[in-house]
C-alpha cells in the first residue's frame, strides 16, 4: 500500500502543477485543435474528392494519439525540473521503489494528457466527425496505451539530460520526424523501404495505428487506413513500454547517483 500511495501522491502533485498553470493549459488545448481544424480541414478540402478516405477523420485519429503520446512524453521534463530543485534526492531517500517514482510521474502526466484527449473528441464532434459512444469507448484504452508509451519513451530520452534547455532542444528533433513516419497526417502504407524501416522503429506509429484500428473497426475503409491488426499494435506497445520503463528507470537512477 505504501508503494501505491507514493504513486498516487506523485501523480497528484503533477496534476496540481498543471491545473495551476493557465498558460500551459491554454497552449496544450489549442494546438491540437489547430492541427485538426486547419490542417485536417485543408487536406480534406484539397484532396478529399480524390481520396477514398475522409482526411478529416484520418487527421483526427492521428492527432488524438499523437497529442496524448507527446504530452505525456514532454511532461517527463518535470523530472529534470525536480532534479534542479533537488526534489528527486529527497524522494530517493524515502523507502519506496524507484519504479514507483517513475510510474507516479507517468501516471501524473497521463492525467494531464487525458483532458486534452476529451477536448479533441468534443472538437471532432463540432466538426461533424462521427464519434459515436461506441467509438469513444474504443478510443479510451488506446489513449491510455498512447500515454503510457509516450511517458516511458520520454523517460528514456530525458533520463540522462542535464537541463531543461537541452530537453526542449532535443525533444522536438526526436518527435517531429515521427509525425510523418507514424502517419499522423499522411498515409504511410506505401513507403520506400528505408522510410518503412524508420517508421517501424518509431514508437508513435503503433499508438497512432492502434487508435485508428479502434476508430475504423468494422468500417469499409478499415483496410485502407489501418496498417497492422490492433492486437499486433497493442502487443508491440506493451513490449516497448516495458523495455522503455526498465531502461529509462535504470538510466535515471544511475544519473541521480552520479550527481
Amino acid at each position: 500500500m505504501s508503494e501505491v500511495t507514493a504513486v498516487l501522491a506523485i501523480s497528484h502533485r503533477d496534476l496540481l502543477k498543471f491545473l495551476r498553470d493557465p498558460a500551459r493549459m491554454v497552449s496544450t488545448f489549442v494546438f491540437p485543435l489547430i492541427f485538426i481544424g486547419a490542417l485536417g480541414g485543408s487536406l480534406q478540402a484539397t484532396f478529399g474528392r480524390s481520396s477514398d478516405v475522409n482526411l478529416l477523420e484520418f487527421t483526427f485519429t492521428g492527432v488524438f494519439a499523437m497529442t496524448l503520446f507527446q504530452t505525456t512524453a514532454f511532461g517527463l521534463i518535470s523530472l529534470i525540473e525536480d532534479r534542479e530543485n533537488d526534489l528527486t534526492q529527497e524522494i530517493f531517500v524515502s523507502p519506496i521503489s524507484r519504479y514507483s517514482i517513475v510510474l507516479g510521474k507517468i501516471l501524473g502526466e497521463t492525467l494531464v494528457a487525458f483532458p486534452q484527449g476529451l477536448v479533441i473528441v468534443v472538437f471532432a464532434a463540432i466538426l461533424r466527425i462521427e464519434v459515436t459512444p461506441e467509438r469513444m469507448l474504443a478510443l479510451l484504452p488506446t489513449g491510455i496505451a498512447a500515454c503510457l508509451l509516450g511517458g516511458s519513451f520520454g523517460l528514456v530520452i530525458l533520463a540522462n539530460l542535464s537541463s531543461q534547455r537541452a530537453a526542449n532542444q532535443i525533444f522536438p528533433f526526436i518527435l517531429l520526424p515521427q509525425y510523418f513516419l507514424a502517419g499522423v497526417f499522411n498515409p504511410i502504407a506505401n513507403l520506400p523501404w528505408y522510410l518503412e524501416l524508420l517508421s517501424r522503429i518509431s514508437p508513435l506509429r503503433y499508438a497512432v495505428d492502434l487508435a485508428r484500428g479502434a476508430y475504423y473497426f468494422g468500417r469499409p475503409d478499415y483496410e485502407r487506413v489501418v496498417l497492422d491488426a490492433p492486437v499486433v499494435d497493442l502487443a508491440i506497445t506493451a513490449v516497448l513500454f516495458c523495455a522503455f520503463l526498465g531502461l529509462g528507470t535504470v538510466l535515471f537512477v544511475r544519473g541521480e547517483r552520479n550527481r
